[in-house]
């Protein structure tokens, strides 16, 4: 069933080192890492259908979540269900919650589309996504090449959009320079917002009397960076960058109300709602039955599930179980947050797998939420886990005509 979603288009080109260098000028520096090929030099088309729907289904679960996080506004008991670090909780009390749906100027939703055509949310990463590059450089392009349309045109504005209200002084990664995708993402973000912005490495900053300051001790007022919210609680300078939060020097984009949204927790909390029939009216309820999986915080499934901690990233922490309660396959390359932070039981779904010149692989589609629109897709291809050995692959949409006559 899954082929008649989507379309494997294309073969490799037979210089793929010329299209790699392409690539490379354009900003998209890891196509290749030493002698891994991230980049699966094909495309996948997406029927129409699917694609429409998967968009309106992501701007009904952004209002949902939304809803959900100005629900535990302000409720210790639910931050501490949900895996809020208690270092956070003042903060995000005491600073003044977004306006509705622009809680994160900058995320990415996650979805398993299952091969008979059934769209089921995953997660939500509403903090520090990635992909940035792959989605608004480097597929839109490789769709063009393809002859095949893409939905992520519009990626690039709104990023200004978002970045022209916010205006952000810096950008800032751990390793920058060094650190390929973080580094590369970064600034393909700083020259997207058509500001004047100051690119650091997270590990050069410090904080002197509540203010952050880079390594040539000059101030950063207002900061967008790839350092997830939570490591606040865990690293040394955290307790010091909360205070200059809070004391407010400095903000934060994404706002730190983001990390109600970043939690796994969050969905475990919707469900939850949605079973109590509080909160959401009916057409709330549809979406969250149709699009969401149940989610818990406790173990309560007999078998076929899933859990995750509330903060895991890059497949980190996940652990799938079989029919029978038994582990089937766990992620072994990114850390285990579990060991920091609570975790989710999630009720299993499928990907559907494509058959690519790397293989039959399972397909996860991210849709980025930018500015709170519908921004672009990403395709990655890989196990039943989508971890860091997974690669990346373009996804455009099918023409009706392509649909009905097949494209190969």
């Amino acid at each position: 069933m899954s082929s008649e979603i989507f379309k494997v288009i294309g073969e490799p080109h037979p210089d793929r080192a010329h299209k790699v260098a392409l690539l490379n000028e354009m900003g998209f520096t890891w196509a290749d890492l030493e002698s891994e090929h991230y980049w699966i030099d094909q495309v996948v088309g997406m029927k129409r259908e699917i694609y429409e729907e998967l968009e309106q289904a992501s701007r009904q679960l952004w209002h949902i979540m939304d809803k959900t996080a100005r629900y535990i506004h302000g409720k210790h008991d639910l931050y501490q269900l949900i895996g809020i670090p208690a270092i956070l909780w003042d903060l995000i009390d005491l600073l003044p919650m977004p306006a509705e749906g622009v809680i994160s100027r900058y995320a990415r939703f996650d979805y398993a589309i299952t091969p008979d055509g059934k769209i089921k949310m995953l997660e939500l990463n509403a903090d520090t996504p990635t992909g940035y590059v792959e989605a608004s450089i480097a597929t839109p392009w490789l769709c063009e090449e393809a002859g095949v349309r893409s939905s992520n045109g519009r990626m690039i504005d709104l990023v200004a959009s978002a970045w022209e209200i916010e205006q952000p002084d810096t950008v800032a990664c751990v390793a920058y320079g060094t650190h390929q995708e973080d580094s590369g993402t970064i600034e393909a973000l700083a020259k997207h917002s058509g500001l004047e912005l100051r690119l650091e490495d997270c590990l050069e900053l410090w904080v002197d009397n509540g203010i952050l300051k880079n390594g040539h001790g000059e101030p950063i007022r207002r900061m967008f960076a790839l350092y997830p919210k939570e490591w606040m609680a865990h690293d040394d300078g955290g307790e010091a960058l909360a205070y200059a939060i809070e004391k407010g020097y400095l903000h934060l984009i994404n706002s730190v109300h983001s990390i109600l949204l970043q939690s796994k927790g969050l969905q475990a909390a919707t469900w939850g709602l949605y079973e109590l029939g509080v909160l959401f009216g009916d057409e709330e309820r549809e979406t969250i039955e149709r699009y969401m999986l149940p989610t818990y915080n406790k173990p309560v499934f007999d078998g076929d599930f899933v859990s995750k901690s509330m903060f895991g990233r890059e497949g980190g922490s996940v652990k799938i179980f079989d029919q029978g309660g038994q582990l089937e396959v766990e992620d072994q390359e990114a850390y285990d947050t579990s060991e920091l932070f609570p975790v989710v039981y999630q009720r299993r779904t499928e990907l559907s797998r494509i058959h690519t010149t790397a293989g039959e692989l399972h397909l996860l589609v991210g849709m980025f939420m930018i500015n709170g629109e519908t921004g672009g897709l990403l395709g990655r291809a890989g196990g039943p886990i989508t971890g860091n050995s997974s690669h990346f692959i373009p996804i455009g949409v099918l023409e009706q005509d392509e649909e009905i006559n097949g494209r190969h």
